[in-house]
C-alpha cells in the first residue's frame, strides 16, 4: 500500500468515525443527562436536513441554512418537552412509546409538506486530488464539524453556569432541586439542545444523501448502538464508541462490502456489550 492509497484509507475512515459521532452526540445528550429515550432521534435528524433544503430553496446560502436548521430543531425541541416530555421523566416505557409516536406524526406532517419525492441538495465544495485518488472537500467538512462538535459540547457543560447546573442536576437531582435550582427548566434547555445538536447532524447529512421523510430510519439503528455502547460518559463515551465502531465498520466494508460492514458492527456491539454491560465509559463513572 502506497503513501495515496493509505492516506485515501485514513480519511475515508476519519469520515465514517465524524458522521457516527456527528449524528449520535445529540441523543447522547438527551439520553446521557436526561435518560430519555428519544425514538424520534432519527425524525430530528430529518427535520435538520429538511430545514437546510428549505432554507435552500429560499435562496439561502447552503451554509447559512446549515447553521439555521439546529435552531430551527431546537426550538421544536424545547416545544416538544414543554408540551409532551416534561410529563414523562422516570417513565421510561412511557417516554419511548411517545417519543416512538412522535416520530410517525413527524414524518406524516413532513410528507404532507414536502411530500414523498426524494430530495437532492448539490454537495458543496467539490474535490481534490490526493495522488490517483480524488477526495471530497465535504468529507473534509465532516470531520471539522464532529470536532466543532464536541469542543461545543465540552464547552456548553464544562465552561457554561448552565452546563454546571445541568451535570449538578443529572448527578444528584434531589440535592440540586433543595438547593433551588430550577430542574424543569434544566431540562427543556437541555432537551432543546441535544435538539439543536440532531438538527445539526441532519443538516450535515443533507447533502451527502437523498432528503427524503423517512430518511432517519437508515441512521437511527447505528445512532442507538453508538450511544449504548458509550455508555454514561456523554462526550468521553460518544466520542470512543464512535472512534470504535466506526473503525469496525470501514475496515469490514473495505475488505467486504458495506453489508458485511453493518453485520460486523451489529455483532461487535453485541458481543462488546456483553463483556461490558454499562458500555465503554461505565467504570469511569457519571462525567461528561
Amino acid at each position: 500500500m502506497n503513501l495515496d492509497q493509505l492516506l485515501n484509507q485514513l480519511l475515508t475512515a476519519l469520515t465514517s468515525i465524524s458522521l457516527l459521532l456527528i449524528i449520535s452526540i445529540g441523543l447522547a445528550v438527551i439520553f446521557g443527562m436526561m435518560g430519555i429515550i428519544n425514538l424520534a432521534h432519527g425524525e430530528f435528524l430529518m427535520l435538520g436536513a429538511f430545514a437546510t433544503l428549505a432554507g435552500v430553496r429560499v435562496g439561502l446560502n447552503i451554509w447559512l441554512a446549515m447553521l439555521l436548521a439546529p435552531l430551527v430543531v431546537g426550538l421544536f425541541g424545547l416545544l416538544v418537552e414543554r408540551l409532551l416530555i416534561q410529563f414523562l421523566y422516570g417513565r421510561l416505557a412511557d417516554s419511548m412509546l411517545a417519543t416512538w409516536g412522535l416520530s410517525l406524526i413527524m414524518v406524516q406532517a413532513v410528507v404532507f409538506i414536502f411530500g414523498t419525492t426524494t430530495q437532492g441538495i448539490p454537495t458543496p465544495l467539490g474535490s481534490f486530488n490526493l495522488g490517483q485518488y480524488s477526495i471530497s472537500w465535504y468529507s473534509m467538512v465532516l470531520i471539522f464539524a464532529a470536532l466543532l462538535l464536541i469542543s461545543v459540547v465540552f464547552w456548553v457543560f464544562k465552561r457554561t453556569r448552565y452546563g454546571l447546573l445541568a451535570r449538578a442536576a443529572m448527578q444528584l437531582p434531589e440535592m440540586a432541586m433543595s438547593l433551588g435550582i430550577n430542574t424543569r427548566r434544566l431540562n427543556a434547555l437541555t432537551f432543546a439542545f441535544g435538539s439543536a445538536l440532531a438538527g445539526a447532524g441532519g443538516a450535515l447529512l443533507a447533502p451527502i444523501t437523498g432528503v427524503v421523510p423517512g430518511m432517519g430510519q437508515a441512521y437511527i439503528g447505528r445512532t442507538f448502538m453508538n450511544v449504548i455502547i458509550a455508555g454514561p460518559g456523554v462526550l468521553t463515551g460518544t466520542t470512543a464508541a464512535s472512534g470504535l465502531l466506526g473503525t469496525v465498520e470501514y475496515t469490514a466494508s473495505y475488505v467486504s462490502t458495506p453489508f458485511i460492514g453493518q453485520a460486523a458492527l451489529l455483532i461487535f456491539a453485541i458481543v462488546l456489550i456483553r463483556f461490558l454491560p454499562t458500555g465503554l465509559s461505565g467504570r469511569w463513572g457519571k462525567q461528561l
